[in-house]
């Protein structure tokens, strides 16, 4: 008899703690935080972000010419330096994709390379002429002689981006 006493206490004593723990579990988990972002341009939510690789398929299904509206997160790979006024976003497959802002009307960050983004706007194919790809060059802190390699139009991933949400 007092075996069976014995176990039924030891029962208790452990789904007590069992059950403690799993409360302590509920706590952490009431405990986090959503995700804040610094916004600029439109004001844009995170919801119903496609992934940088999801964005990669609609990009390779465009033509020259083809627009779409997109919304996807992704990595930022650099920033112009001179004035937030551009940056490179990384897609999968060491792909890019550059993004400017709509109508000139807002810059990010120029500190913000490495940062998680969510961007929303017009997705494209863009014929970059030799000018203006030395000129980003140029904005990157290239060497001459880097920039000087440059001699040929290049097909290029651009989007222009109505909101920024830039991950805190």
């Amino acid at each position: 008899m007092r075996k069976i006493v014995f176990i039924l206490g030891l029962s208790l004593i452990f789904t007590a703690c069992k059950n403690e723990k799993s409360n302590k579990e509920y706590e952490v988990l009431a405990e986090a935080k959503p995700e804040t972002y610094n916004s600029f341009g439109a004001e844009i939510s995170a919801e119903n972000t496609l992934t940088k690789a999801e964005a990669l398929e609609k990009f390779n299904a465009l033509k020259p010419g083809d627009t779409l509206d997109l919304k996807f997160s992704s990595k930022i790979n650099s920033v112009c330096k001179m004035k937030g006024c551009w940056m490179i976003l990384e897609l999968p497959e060491e792909e890019e994709v550059r993004v400017t802002f709509k109508d000139y009307g807002f810059f990010v960050p120029k500190d913000s390379e490495n940062t998680e983004v969510v961007v929303e706007g017009k997705a494209f194919l863009n014929e970059m002429s030799v000018e203006d790809q030395k000129h980003y060059a140029e904005d990157e802190g290239k060497s001459e002689a880097e920039i000087a390699a440059i001699t040929a139009p290049e097909i290029t991933r651009a989007f222009i981006a109505e909101g920024v949400l830039l991950k805190e």
